[in-house]
């Protein structure tokens, strides 16, 4: 078994001595975060629950640091005060995938609100391009402490939260205009889907999935009800610089778990022909093309798709 390298001295005092300035900084060295009843290691987690779409508790403990044992107690405690619920995964009956409650939310939202203040704050006092070096060098810090680490996830999925959606509709605006031609009619479109779909959200039978990869949003899709039985895959979408990492695949695979544990019997997309990608998803996914029209639209001769799926 080969030998741990020791940095020298001076790196590992001046690494300290950050961590010690660091702390005090963000307001971590009490014994609770922003003088809220919960703990640094559970606001972690409680973050993570707020930003991600029902990991499991293993999957917590491992991406987190913490020992099991520690994680089921202070779940335990978030049940209690019912700041979190459990759903038994629809793939493995022993593996339950974690969420917040309304009233975990309501909890968590303080701490998030104050988080964004004091950093807000931090960074106020320095001009633009100072503002810029500091986030540059924590990225630099990142990359290089990460490193490669084959069993750290390179994406989270979360729920949607406000101003995600005026990324769905700036992204699919300029992404379909770069790759496609599309003109602004179909920006327009996009807009009207995330307006209907936030005045109408019901989110026992609709849901919105939004992929982050390092802290930038970087995909989407949503689930919405067409009636009763029929539920509509939308606005799927990855940025092209995360094409390649599953994220397509995995957002499908939600849109099809979800809508079958809401009691669905059908999911139906509409696409075009052209874009091929996507559509080899949906065909890997099970879907069916059951109707295909040429017309003109969004300023492009195009081929309307229909896909349906059974569930």
């Amino acid at each position: 078994m080969a030998a741990t390298r020791s940095a020298p001295r001076p790196a590992i005092d001046a690494v300290r001595g950050f961590n010690r300035f660091y702390t005090r900084q963000i307001g971590l060295l009490g014994e609770h975060v922003f003088e809220s009843p919960f703990s640094l290691s559970e606001t972690r987690v409680l973050y993570e629950l707020a930003h991600r779409d029902g990991p499991t508790a293993t999957d917590l403990g491992k991406d987190l640091g913490l020992d099991a044992g520690y994680m089921s107690r202070m779940l335990r405690r978030f049940e209690a005060q019912r700041l979190i619920s459990r759903t038994a995964s629809p793939a493995d009956g022993r593996r339950n995938h974690l969420r917040l409650t309304t009233r975990g939310r309501k909890a968590f939202a303080p701490l998030e609100h104050r988080a964004r203040v004091e950093v807000g704050s931090m960074l106020g006092r320095l001009s633009p391009p100072e503002q810029q070096q500091v986030v540059d060098a924590m990225s630099t810090i990142e990359r290089a402490l990460r490193g490669q680490a084959a069993d750290r996830a390179p994406y989270v999925l979360r729920p949607h939260q406000p101003g995600d959606m005026g990324w769905v509709v700036h992204r699919h605006g300029a992404i379909y205009a770069q790759e496609w031609g599309y003109d602004e009619h179909f920006e327009a479109l996009v807009a009207r889907i995330v307006a209907d779909f936030l005045d109408r959200f019901d989110p026992k039978r609709e849901r919105c999935w939004i992929a982050e990869k390092d802290g930038a949003i970087v995909g989407s899709v949503f689930v919405v009800a067409k009636s009763k039985m029929v539920a509509k895959l939308r606005l799927l979408l990855v940025e092209p610089s995360a094409r390649g990492l599953g994220i397509g695949r995995r957002l499908v695979d939600e849109c099809v778990r979800f809508a079958r544990a809401a009691g669905y019997r059908q999911l139906t997309l509409w696409t075009h022909s052209q874009l091929t990608a996507a559509r080899r998803l949906y065909h890997e996914a099970g879907f069916t093309r059951v109707r295909q029209v040429r017309q003109f639209s969004f300023g492009k001769d195009l081929v309307d798709e229909i896909w349906n799926r059974r569930l």
